[in-house]
């Protein structure tokens, strides 16, 4: 008998279903076979930090927590540029208008929220990065991320902290973008956003985390290859997504640091958590902490 499924946990989102759509079918030559599960990043952060299932799609803001158990792989994840999280309120204004509001975001782990609270730090007043809100704003409540701009909308929460295809429909929702945290992100460090990040258990040992890594590599490409492939995958676990809207969603999420972090997409992660580390927000890396095996 061959080795069982590996258990993997990922989002329902179109960049991760067009991403492993190939693998998690056995249409990679070679790719273990993968026992697929659906949840969202806040609920994968959380298997992380308790150590369950062989490979997962976490925020890289999670990974100071979870690196002792869990390898980074240098590819399948999502990273890039012009791709960050949005703070949403009703009506225009600025950051000055946050203080002493109630923000909703998708997780208190997630990269989003770790931006956030840079940029909270640099733009309202009274503002620490090491306050569990980020500062001056007033209260900060987890919801789904797919509530939040609904909250917004319906005065349940002042603004909100959005991230995927969000950036596409907020308009819709009749919402003001606040500030782009990506975008602040990218004008003080000059690097790419680092968002979700694919992890697998150490205990797998060098050459299968090295065989899961080139996996995740060919999925992509073979996604690129034949984008029609994943079509019906895609748009099943899409979650009533306007196929327009997913299309956007891949073109953004899934770029050449998903098939590759790189030298920039290394030095993103390292100076996003050396600089959380810095403010107190996370635990600080050890000096091989991202090496891959």
């Amino acid at each position: 008998m061959g080795e069982p499924p590996l258990k993997i946990a990922y989002s329902p989102c179109p960049n991760d279903t067009f991403v492993f759509h190939a693998w998690a079918h056995g249409q990679v030559p070679g790719a273990p076979a993968l026992d697929v599960t659906f949840a969202d990043i806040d609920v994968t952060n959380g298997m992380a930090e308790r150590g369950e299932f062989d490979v997962l799609k976490v925020s890289y803001a999670v990974l100071p927590w979870v690196l002792d158990e869990y390898a980074l792989l240098p590819c399948g994840g999502a990273l890039g540029r012009g791709c960050g999280p949005l703070v949403l309120t009703r009506e225009p204004g600025d950051a000055a208008g946050l203080a002493g509001k109630t923000v909703a975001v998708p997780s208190e782990r997630s990269t989003a929220y770790l931006l956030f609270r840079l940029w909270a730090a640099d733009q309202v007043p009274g503002a620490s990065p090491s306050g569990r809100a980020g500062g001056g704003v007033g209260e900060v409540v987890v919801l789904p991320f797919h509530e939040i701009m609904p909250a917004v909308r319906d005065g349940k929460v002042d603004a909100g902290l959005v991230i995927h295809e969000a950036r596409f429909t907020y308009q819709e929702y009749g919402l003001h973008c606040l500030a782009d945290m990506g975008e602040h992100w990218e004008n003080t460090t000059g690097l790419p956003i680092p968002l979700g990040a694919i992890i697998a258990k150490r205990a797998l040992g060098e050459q299968r985390l090295r065989a899961l890594a080139e996996a995740a590599r060919t999925s992509v490409r073979m996604a690129w290859d034949d984008p029609q492939a994943s079509r019906a995958y895609v748009l099943a676990h899409a979650q009533e997504m306007d196929p327009a809207v997913a299309d956007q969603h891949i073109g953004l999420y899934v770029n050449e640091f998903t098939a590759g972090l790189g030298e920039d997409g290394y030095a993103a992660v390292r100076g996003l958590l050396t600089r959380a580390a810095a403010e107190g927000l996370v635990p600080p890396l050890g000096p091989h902490a991202l090496d891959f095996a």
